[in-house]
Order: structure tokens, then C-alpha cells, then sequence
């Protein structure tokens, strides 16, 4: 099996399956991919698209073809020297519904059950109503409504012997003692036998062979009968229906609640704010086992050849995780057969990485999945001198505030809605905390909350990493920073509870306290904060913030330092170093199931930081045009300014290559997907609709103006206007995607492509990232050899992407250490251009590489057909080498030779047949690298 290279991103679902990726493999595998890496492949809830909603991790997903599927895509991957690199989801798992059986036993069974302690639940709570109880937020309405209009019913399943409470797609089984209550009134003697005997249970295995004898009494009519009659008895729509309905619920370890209450009084951790999505108690030795069973049996049967963990920062104990799965992973290497042997298995997270953050080195993981490489290319790409006109045209167009300001509104929101249960439940965690110490038990709980609302809001990292020993150090200047703004932000009165906080959250240790309560109060206090400050950052930026400014949309984006507009080539260099010296398998994405906008559209929106003054004069002449298409609503214009902003940079981003702006039918798809972005973006910012409210009267206005742009006739000067500043900008802009693609491809770490992708990727936010992939046309392109001169010529149909992905890939497959291990050298560039050049070089014993991109090039192109930058527009351009190269060993791109002097690498020359370059000089014996 060849050494991991290159992966290539497939999201799995029933549309296509485990058997659908097998005849692709051959493809792949020309491609230069040396492993597939797939989305979740454990049995999710039915009709997944994504897999993260597991409810049976104990099998392969037969939606996907199961196990045997499994066993033959790994077979065909095998033919190839290939591996298969899988994403697990360990923070938690699919709930309502019917399917998760865990779940099901857990609310039959409450405390009982052998699962209670899987899921991450306070059974302790502060309300009465709760104590002992899970709530369950899933109902569409209020309790009494929906017991009233008879929408949760007592059911019968024949099948099982269950009676369960049924609402929309969810079954709520009534705990099995409970069927007493429903047996007890029947007219038949054998029925009122077996509620008795259902009286006295106590365990889920004496219930089941009651309800297998309930299944037998079933089939008889007679009994049938007695069973619908009883059932009538608790129809809620009648006074006394609701009476006993209301009673039997009462009795159950959940209580049924409105969805509404979800933010308030959840009392169980879910994944963010999704009540479908249940924390797991992954910390837990038998949790672990349970979860991770059978993926450690596809690991040991060579199945499995590496693995990405999903949302890290949910864990109660990141870093203990990481650690036990490296254990238990490195003991299975020695069960795998002599095909699949592996010496080492990676393991990935998926970690946002804020400003200045690293992962932590002691997790024994291999790097994370690369969102904090989409940052620093991004950086790279944007003109720092367009910064300021684009800010003024948004901030003066928008009135929006600036962007931190915008987070820390959205993390006041968060708080105080989605997540105001978890914010209230780590307040009662450190009130708890608080009265074990006499010097801090006059603290009182709305002190607590205040204080630990500025820390949160201020936090700048999406989590830090208390353990027993407190707060690692690598991990203490967040806090400070965090400690500091809160400081300064909360009045006289409440500073004091900062010192507490600061000790409490990690500063002083809690194994200095001696085993006890006080301990594991202060321990549960600690993850409770930790798994708040995670989700509050990925709501406030990722799910709002980004959806409410737009500067430039290509700096929003999963991972990205929003409010820093550019970073000079320097910075770039000094990442790719670190990397290499750190995370030297780090993976590098600039495209992923999660993007809010495809690695292509980024690319080109970027030149618009080259040319701010002629965007900021179109987007005038635009607004003007469309002043006709605006309503004026009791709250406000329709679309808002800001609303408006964000639709024109998507159409300039987004607009298809080939799309013509008369052409009605190509215009109706476009605008479909348009209309799903446009509802997400406005429901995501919470400005004027969001998905709890959603504000029709604005979606709909929104919605015409989009369609009206568009479609409508009358429009074709607005619309042919925006398509062509969007043809303005497609150049240029793939010229920043083939520099994007091919950095990735030859910095330090290991390149991963989202599928589709080696195409021009224009998607919107899922689920428009996540459309059908035509791979037949891809494998078709790259079975068409062309040369460079060909593909350019026809470059906007994606081939002139895939042929350098192919190419590069090729010779980091050839020259395996020199691009895994390799030295990184940035190298120093000259001339009249300079600026607009990134060069660096990778160096070993026996090769050397030497990657040539341009940068801010948008003037140099000029009016260019192709994204190539005619080589006379480079002037004295020049790279210098440390070394010298000879143009008999040292090959470009599509057999390109290199042509020096006096260590000089001339632009000119290096870039006269491609827009990119990467050159491979092999060292002689006695010209070793000094």
C-alpha cells in the first residue's frame, strides 16, 4: 500500500454508495490520490446525505451497501496500492426519531438503563419539573396544544409489543412497568394477568419476553380489539383521554416538551444547538468501547487505514482522547494482514485553529484537517491596498458595526438563546464551586453569570485545554487576553468574580483539592466551560457573524480570521516552516464538505482586493439599477443594504463560467441554487428572519428580488452588467486558483481535495457543495492528454486544473520524501514585479523542488484571454537559488526546462508556457545541496 500523499474527500449517502466510489477508483488512482477519505460510513439515521447522525455504531450503514460494500471498495482500493482514510464522529449521536435503539432503551428505561450514562446528561436539575427527568424539546408545539389536538397519540406496535407515544417521525416508548396502566381496564382476563406481571418488572430483559407474549396475544382479533379499545381510553382529544394521557407521561423518565424550550431548559448536551444530536460520554471506558468497537474490528481487519475525528473541541477531554485512541489504534496495527500492513496509523481532527493557536503537540495525533491552511493561502491572495475602500463601501452601505463587534453580538445572542441552557448550566456548575470555599460563597449566582458571560464573549479561541494539572501553558495567553476584555467590559461591581473565574477555570489545579465532592464539582465545572466556549464560537462566527459581514465574502469563511484582511508572503513561509516542523502529514484543505463558498469562488472574489475602486463603482451603477426591485416592508427595505452587498459578491464569485446571461433555462437552475444560499444566509445571520423565526414577509421579498434580477426581461441591463464584471474577474481569478492548488499540492503536509473539485469549484454552502459529481466527465478529461497550450485555450472547462493537479501529484508520488520531509527554503525574489511572486523551494539529499506562483497578479494580466501572464509583462522578474540547477536534470511542469543564470530562475521563462510552475532539479553526486 503506498504511503499517504494525497486524499480525496467522498461524502457517501444513498445516492451513492460504497459500490457507486468502486469504479472510480481507477480514476483516483491516475489522478495521483493514494487514499480516499470518506465521510462517516457507521449506520446513520435513513436518508442521510452526510452520515454525521449516527444511531448504530455498531454496523457499517446498510444504506451505503454495508459491510460487504465496504469490503469491496477497500478490494479495489487495494488493486491500486491505495487506503481508506475514514471520518468518525465520537461527540455524538442521532436522537428522536425511531432508529437509534440506544437512545430508545434510554428513554424506557431513564436511569436504568444500560445506556444512561452514554449520554452526556444532568439528571440533577434545579427544576422541579426536571428532577430525574430528560426533557424532550421535539414536540411542533406547546405540551397541552399538542395533547389537545390529539397530535401525540398512544400507539400499538404488533410487531414489538410496544406501546409508544407517536408524533410526526418521532416514537416515544412508554416505559414498559408503565403498560400496567394501559393493560390493567381490558375486559380480558390474559391481559390483565400480563399487566401485572409488567407491574413488577425491573429489568429490559424480563420486558422483553412480556412484549414478545403481548406480540402473541396481538395476533388474535379478540385481543387486537381489546388492545385498540384501550388505547381509545387515552385519546387525548376527549377531557378524560387527556386526563390519563397526561398522567401516563407524568410517569415517564422524559417529559415531552415544545421545541421552543429547547434553549432554555435543556438538561443534555447536544451537538451545538441541534436537539437531534446528543452528546456522548466518550470519556467514559465503556462508552469508548461501545462507540468505537467496531471501528477498531475494520482497523484490525486492514479496512481502515486511518481516520478523522469529527468536532474534537465537543470532548469532555480532547487530549486524553487522542491519546487513548493512538493507544488502542497502534495494538490493533499488529492484527492486520500482510496486504494492509501499516507501521503507523494517522489520526486527524477536525480543530479550528484561531489566531496565533496551535494544535497541541501531546495529543499524538498527525495535524489536523487543514482549515487554518485555507486561512493562510486566502491571506496571501488579497491586496492589503484594497482593504480600506472595501471596508468604507461595506460599513457606509451596510451601517453593520465591525466585524468583532459583530461576534460579540452574536455571541450575546448565542448565549442568550440557542445556548442559553448550557450557559446556564455551567453557571450552576461554578455556584456550586463557589460555595465549597468560604472566601467565595457571598458570590451570587447572577454575579456568576455576568462574569462568566464577558469571559465567554471575549474568549478568542474556540476552546483551551484545562486538565487536572490546570491550564497548559500553551493555552494561558488566550484565557488572559479573554480575562482582560471581559475585564474591562463588565462594571466595578462584578470585576471580583473575574479572580474567581480565572482561578476556578484552570488557574489553580483540581487535583490540589483531595478526592471528593469539591473536586468533581470543580473538574465538572471546568469541561462544562469548555464544551460552552466551542459550540458559542461556531454559532457567533461560523453560523452568523460570517453571514452578517462581507467586507470581502472571501474572507469568510470555516476556520478564517475574518478580521484580518491580507498577510504578506513572509507570514505564509513562516506557517509552511512551522508546519513542517510540527505537523510535517498535516492535512491541507481549501475545500471541504463544511465551505461556505468553493476554493475557485474564493479565488476569484479575491481580485477584488486588486480592484476595489472599479468594484465600488459597480456596485453603485448596480444599486441604481435595482432600486425598481426593492419593497419597503414595515421593517425596513427588502432586501437590506447589507442583504444586497452579499447577493452581488455571490453573483460575482458564483457566476458560471459558461453561464450566458440571456440564456432563461441556464438562469432558472442558477437561480435555484441561488434561492437556497440566499434563504440560509439570511436565516443564519438572525438579522432579519432566522430558522427559530423564520420572517416570510423578508424571505419572500429577498426572494423576488433574486429571481427578478435574474429572470425578468426588464432586468437584462442589471443582470448582463453583473455577468460581465463576474467574466472580468474569471481570469484573474483562476489564475489565483491554479497558485492555490498548486501551493497546496508542494507545502509541507499532505494535500486533500474535495471531491469534484479538481474541476472549477463555484459551489455555494452546502447543501449546493454537496451536489451530484460528474465523474464521468472528469475521467473522460483526464484520459484526453493535452498539452499546456491546448488546455489554456480552453481553461474554462476545468481541465487545465485537473492536468496540474495530475501532474503535481505524479511527482509528489515519485519524490515521495523530498515533498513529505524535504527542507522548506523560501526563496528571495527580485525585479520589477517581485511582490507579485511567492517562491520557495523543497530540498533532501537527492532533489530539489522549486515552486513558482504568482500573487496579486491582476494587473499583469491585463486584458489576457487565459489565465497566463504574457511573458513579456514580467520584465527583470527573477527568483534567486541557493543553489544552482542544471537545465539537463531539472524539469518544470508538462516537461518544462528550466532555464538559470547565475542561480537566477527568470519569470520570464519559468512561467512562459504555464501560469504556475513547479520544477524538480535531481542533484548530482558532486553538487550535493551545501
Amino acid at each position: 500500500m503506498k504511503a499517504l500523499s494525497a486524499t480525496l474527500r467522498l461524502q457517501f449517502h444513498a445516492g451513492f454508495s460504497l459500490d457507486d466510489a468502486v469504479p472510480l477508483v481507477p480514476y483516483f488512482a491516475r489522478l495521483g490520490i493514494s487514499h480516499v477519505y470518506a465521510s462517516p460510513l457507521l449506520q446513520a439515521r435513513p436518508g442521510s446525505m452526510h452520515g454525521y447522525d449516527v444511531v448504530d455504531p455498531t454496523r457499517v450503514n446498510p444504506e451505503l451497501g454495508g459491510e460487504a460494500a465496504l469490503e469491496r471498495l477497500v478490494a479495489a482500493l487495494r488493486q491500486h496500492g491505495m487506503g481508506l482514510l475514514l471520518d468518525i464522529v465520537s461527540n455524538h449521536m442521532a436522537v428522536g426519531g425511531e432508529h437509534n435503539r440506544w437512545w430508545q432503551d434510554l428513554l424506557a428505561w431513564g436511569r436504568r438503563s444500560r445506556y444512561a450514562e452514554f449520554f452526556d446528561i444532568q439528571w440533577h436539575s434545579p427544576d422541579p419539573l426536571l428532577e430525574g427527568q430528560l426533557l424532550l424539546p421535539f414536540l411542533a408545539d406547546d405540551y397541552g396544544k399538542v395533547l389537545q389536538a390529539g397530535e401525540a397519540p398512544l400507539r400499538f406496535d404488533a410487531h414489538s409489543g410496544q406501546f409508544l407515544i407517536h408524533h410526526h417521525d418521532h416514537r416515544f416508548p412508554i416505559s414498559p412497568p408503565d403498560y400496567a396502566l394501559i393493560l390493567a381496564a381490558s375486559q380480558l382476563a390474559d391481559l390483565r394477568d400480563l399487566a401485572g406481571r409488567f407491574a413488577a418488572l425491573n429489568d429490559d430483559e424480563a420486558a422483553a419476553a412480556l412484549q414478545r407474549e403481548l406480540v402473541a396475544f396481538a395476533r388474535h382479533a379478540q385481543h387486537a380489539v381489546d388492545i385498540e379499545r384501550l388505547l381509545e381510553g387515552f385519546n387525548s382529544r376527549h377531557p378524560e383521554g387527556f386526563a390519563r394521557l397526561h398522567a401516563l407521561l407524568e410517569r415517564q423518565p422524559y417529559r415531552l416538551a415544545s421545541w421552543r424550550t429547547a434553549a432554555d431548559d435543556i438538561n443534555w448536551r447536544r451537538f451545538f444547538d441541534v436537539n437531534e444530536l446528543g452528546g456522548l460520554r466518550v470519556e467514559r471506558p465503556a462508552v469508548f468501547e461501545a462507540t468505537h468497537g467496531k471501528l477498531f474490528e475494520l482497523i484490525g481487519r486492514g479496512l481502515v487505514d486511518g481516520l478523522r475525528i469529527d468536532h474534537i473541541d465537543g470532548l469532555a477531554d480532547p487530549r486524553g482522547y487522542c491519546r487513548k485512541l493512538r493507544r488502542r489504534t497502534t495494538a490493533l496495527l499488529a492484527q492486520r494482514p500482510l496486504g494492509a500492513a501499516l507501521e503507523h496509523l494517522p489520526i486527524y481532527v477536525e480543530k479550528i485553529l484561531g489566531a496565533g493557536e496551535g494544535l497541541h503537540l501531546d495529543w499524538q495525533v498527525d495535524g489536523s484537517t487543514g482549515y487554518e491552511f485555507m486561512n493562510q493561502v486566502s491571506l496571501l491572495q488579497h491586496d492589503p491596498a484594497g482593504e480600506a475602500q472595501l471596508a468604507a463601501l461595506w460599513y457606509e452601505t451596510s451601517e453593520r458595526p465591525a466585524f468583532a463587534d459583530e461576534v460579540r453580538q452574536a455571541r450575546q445572542l448565542v448565549l442568550q438563546g440557542s445556548l442559553a441552557g448550557d450557559f446556564e448550566s455551567v453557571a450552576q456548575a461554578l455556584l456550586q464551586v463557589a460555595r465549597n470555599d468560604v472566601m467565595s460563597r457571598d458570590l451570587t449566582l447572577g454575579a456568576i453569570r455576568r462574569g462568566l458571560q464577558a469571559l465567554v464573549e471575549h474568549y478568542p479561541v474556540y476552546r483551551t485545554y484545562i486538565n487536572a494539572c490546570g491550564r497548559p501553558a500553551q493555552d494561558e495567553g488566550f484565557f488572559q487576553q479573554a480575562l482582560e476584555q471581559a475585564r474591562a467590559s463588565l462594571g466595578e461591581i462584578d470585576a471580583g468574580v473575574l479572580e474567581h473565574l480565572q482561578r476556578w477555570l484552570g488557574g489553580d489545579a483540581w487535583r490540589r483539592l483531595p478526592p471528593g465532592r469539591p473536586r468533581k464539582q470543580l473538574r465538572h465545572a471546568c469541561v462544562r466551560f469548555q464544551q460552552l466556549t466551542a459550540p458559542t464560537a461556531a454559532k457567533a462566527v461560523e453560523d452568523t457573524a460570517l453571514y452578517r459581514s462581507a467586507v470581502l465574502l472571501s474572507r469568510n469563511d470555516v476556520g478564517f480570521d475574518a478580521e484580518r484582511f491580507s498577510a504578506p508572503p513572509q507570514d505564509f513561509h513562516a506557517h509552511c516552516e512551522q508546519r513542517l516542523r510540527d505537523f510535517p502529514d498535516n492535512l491541507l484543505a481549501t475545500a471541504t464538505h463544511d465551505h461556505k463558498r468553493g476554493e475557485d469562488l474564493r479565488a476569484r472574489l479575491a481580485v477584488l482586493s486588486e480592484r476595489a475602486d472599479w468594484y465600488a463603482s459597480r456596485v453603485e451603477h448596480w444599486r441604481e439599477l435595482a432600486e425598481p426591485l426593492r419593497q419597503n416592508l414595515s421593517d425596513g427595505p427588502a432586501p437590506s443594504a447589507g442583504d444586497e452587498l452579499l447577493l452581488y459578491q455571490t453573483l460575482l464569485g458564483s457566476w458560471p463560467l459558461d453561464l450566458d446571461a440571456d440564456d432563461p433555462l441556464a438562469l432558472r437552475a442558477y437561480a435555484e441554487r441561488l434561492r437556497q444560499w440566499q434563504l440560509k444566509a439570511l436565516r443564519e445571520a438572525k438579522l432579519r428572519s432566522s430558522w427559530s423565526a423564520p420572517n416570510g414577509a423578508y424571505e419572500e421579498a429577498c426572494a423576488a428580488f433574486l429571481d427578478t434580477l435574474l429572470l425578468d426581461g426588464q432586468c437584462q441591463q442589471l443582470r448582463r452588467s453583473i455577468a460581465q464584471a463576474a467574466n472580468a474577474l474569471a481570469c484573474p481569478g483562476a489564475l489565483n486558483s491554479l497558485a492555490q492548488t498548486l501551493l497546496r499540492m508542494t507545502v509541507p503536509g499532505l494535500p486533500d481535495l474535495y471531491q469534484g473539485s479538481e474541476f472549477w469549484d463555484f459551489s455555494l454552502v452546502d447543501p449546493d457543495n454537496r451536489r451530484p459529481v460528474d465523474f464521468a466527465a472528469r475521467r473522460q478529461a483526464l484520459d484526453d492528454s493535452q498539452a499546456p497550450a491546448s488546455l489554456l485555450a480552453g481553461w474554462r472547462d476545468g481541465r487545465l486544473k485537473q492536468a496540474l493537479i495530475a501532474q503535481v501529484l505524479e511527482r509528489r508520488q515519485r519524490f515521495a520524501e523530498l515533498f513529505r520531509r524535504g527542507a522548506y527554503l523560501p526563496l528571495d525574489v527580485q525585479g520589477e514585479h517581485a511582490e507579485r511572486v511567492l517562491a520557495f523551494a523543497r530540498v533532501n539529499d537527492e532533489q530539489r523542488a522549486v515552486v513558482i506562483v504568482p500573487r496579486l497578479a491582476c494587473p499583469l494580466l491585463g486584458g489576457a484571454a487565459q489565465p497566463l501572464i504574457p511573458a513579456q509583462n514580467w520584465g527583470d522578474t527573477r527568483v534567486l537559488l541557493p543553489f544552482a540547477v542544471s537545465p539537463a536534470n531539472c524539469t518544470g511542469l508538462f516537461d518544462q526546462r528550466a532555464v538559470t543564470s547565475n542561480r537566477e530562475l527568470w519569470l520570464n521563462s519559468a512561467l512562459q508556457a504555464f501560469p504556475v510552475n513547479l520544477f524538480i532539479d535531481h542533484i548530482e553526486s558532486s553538487g550535493a545541496y551545501p
